[in-house]
């Protein structure tokens, strides 16, 4: 008898303040919150204010309220977080963030409204996967945690966007979109697969065994250090900008 695997490589197991840690899906968060640092390092004036609560933003956004809303429809982390407390907690985050872009656009611009409308759009969509799921695609989840932090990060700071924004936000939505492809792999052997079977068989003779665990180590392998290299990536851009 095996044990089951736990749901994502980052889960801390059941009960208590674990699962709302886990629920950060952190690893993924601060990945996606070094798209926002990418696209401000990129624009010609740099503005620590505004960086440092558009961070906050998506954190609040994305790192709290969108994963809520994902754990209420179908529970894919497995925990045992209560239903109102999941609304209560998106609910609440999601609010802090539109506080914040509406704070913004008083100081900075009115223009900052249409991002907050889309983030806001874009995390009830996708995440509530409503009209049928159209919005839950690879595609979307590129553009929304990928391209669009880039983009915010950027026009926060230059109040425009250029065409090295667009560059930016490209390469982070294909970035994202490789993340997609490997977790998406890893999602469905440790939440959907039951049983593995079979073996390779090298031409020099050597025979390995197939199991959920060797077909998970090579994408899960390189999902740990990208996760590790993008974040590093901002901060050095960062650095590089302060220096």
């Amino acid at each position: 008898m095996h044990d089951e695997p736990r749901p994502a490589y980052y889960a801390l197991g059941t009960g208590g303040w674990r699962e709302y840690i886990t629920l950060l899906h952190s690893p993924y968060t601060i990945w996606h919150l070094s798209y926002v640092v990418l696209g401000a390092s990129a624009a010609p004036v740099l503005h620590l204010d505004r960086l440092a609560w558009t961070v906050l933003a998506f954190f609040l956004a994305v790192g709290i309220a969108a994963h809520a809303l994902d754990e209420l429809q179908g529970r894919p982390l497995a925990t045992s977080i209560p239903n109102a407390a999941l609304k209560a907690v998106s609910g609440l985050a999601l609010a802090g963030a539109v506080g914040i872009g509406l704070y913004a656009g008083l100081r900075i611009s009115p223009w900052v409204t249409p991002f907050v409308a889309f983030g806001v759009f874009v995390v009830l969509a996708y995440n509530l996967e409503v009209w049928k799921g159209r919005f839950h695609t690879d595609l979307w989840f590129a553009f929304a945690w990928g391209a669009f932090p880039a983009l915010a990060g950027y026009w926060a700071n230059a109040e425009t966007i250029r065409a090295e924004a667009l560059v930016v936000a490209a390469a982070c939505l294909a970035l994202t979109l490789v993340q997609r492809t490997l977790s998406t792999q890893c999602r469905t052997l440790r939440r959907k697969v039951a049983h593995a079977s079979g073996a390779l068989e090298y031409r020099d003779g050597r025979r390995e065994e197939l199991s959920i665990a060797t077909l998970l180590q090579t994408p899960e392998r390189s999902l740990r250090y990208l996760s590790y290299t993008v974040p590093l990536l901002a901060l050095g851009w960062l650095l590089a900008r302060l220096a």
